[in-house]
């Protein structure tokens, strides 16, 4: 999967769906898009300040923050998904998501909840189907094991 491919995936196809599986290609794709994205967001966002900027005006921080903010929003829903379809590919229930998600919030246990996060989604995708769906580097290959 490329990288048009995996934005176009992420954001068009599989926008909210929790179920299935993603390969690591599909996320890390995806993970770029989101950055490259934030570049050109980032110049808009002072371009503006600069240009505004006068007596009383808000400063580039306030348009950082707000463009930021939209661009979250918009792009939370579809990243959580990927997260959870990333963690199916590995054959890990979304509960452990949640376990390390939810803690993520907590000053200093990010600093464990998110490399662990990392790690999982570095680590290869369970190879032929699984409890969650069909392996997505092979759709094709049975569930047969002594066939």
């Amino acid at each position: 999967m490329g990288f048009t491919e995996a934005v176009r995936t992420v954001l068009k196809q599989k926008y909210a769906t929790f179920s299935g599986r993603a390969s690591r290609s599909e996320y890390w794709w995806f993970m770029l898009f989101c950055l490259l994205a934030l570049f050109p967001l980032m110049i808009v966002a002072f371009v503006l300040a600069f240009a505004t900027s006068g007596g009383g005006a808000p400063s580039p921080i306030h348009y950082t923050v707000v463009i930021w903010m939209l661009f979250t929003l918009a792009i939370l829903l579809p990243l959580i998904s990927l997260q959870v379809r990333r963690f199916h590919d590995r054959n890990i229930s979304v509960w452990w998501f949640l376990a390390l998600f939810i803690p993520s919030f907590i000053p200093y246990v990010v600093l464990v909840t998110v490399p662990v996060t990392i790690v999982i989604s570095m680590l290869p995708g369970t190879e032929g189907p699984n409890k969650f769906g069909a392996d997505p580097l092979r759709p094709e290959r049975s569930a047969e094991v002594f066939a």
